[in-house]
């Protein structure tokens, strides 16, 4: 299968933040547009994932742990450990999720 990063139809998957979000057998990507002051609440999922900052500066509590991020920055986020984010400017955001996200299809 192709795709075009253009021809995905954002969804808002909570307020203030839109993804573009591409699924394949094992594995999930989202590219997420965040707005400034958008907030994810703290959680936690069975999916192992990877956050990569493409633009803009994400603060992130990774377990306690709270961090700002900013463009090439790489996170890694080990199953079922809390963590939560807030946009402290305009982002885009990539998610990488092992297993699938099957929520987000």
């Amino acid at each position: 299968m192709n795709l075009n990063l253009a021809d995905i139809k954002p969804v808002e998957i909570m307020p203030g933040l839109h993804g573009k979000l591409v699924h394949s057998e094992h594995m999930s990507m989202a590219f997420w547009e965040v707005e400034k002051g958008a907030i994810v609440p703290e959680h936690a999922h069975m999916n192992e994932q990877i956050m990569y900052v493409m633009e803009g500066e994400f603060q992130f509590t990774l377990e306690g742990d709270t961090k700002i991020y900013h463009p090439g920055d790489i996170v890694i986020i080990a199953p079922h450990k809390k963590h939560s984010g807030i946009a402290l400017t305009p982002c885009r955001l990539l998610d990488v999720f092992s297993p699938v996200r099957e929520e987000y299809r």
